[in-house]
């Protein structure tokens, strides 16, 4: 289960953007991860553990809401990358 980072309502150079042409956010952080996939006999470790920043797939996961926070469930295969600072 992933939040996504706050959508992006400015470009980076100041320009107020419509809500219509804001980009959904492609990032966000690991609230909880399930168990380990078995998959044709092989188990697959979750790839990510929670307070994890990752990159994920922009059309990726399923849409959810949680105590009012919009979320989403993210597959293994659609995450891309993990954020390091």
């Amino acid at each position: 289960m992933i939040e996504p980072a706050p959508k992006e309502t400015k470009t980076a150079s100041g320009i107020v953007l419509p809500e219509s042409a804001e980009e959904k956010p492609q990032e966000g952080k690991v609230l909880a991860c399930g168990e380990d996939l078995i998959e044709e006999g092989k188990t697959i470790k979750c790839p990510v553990k929670v307070g994890d920043k990752v990159v994920y797939k922009k059309w990726g996961g399923n849409e959810i809401k949680v105590e009012g926070k919009e979320l989403l469930l993210i597959k293994f295969e659609d995450l891309m990358a993990v954020i390091t600072k």
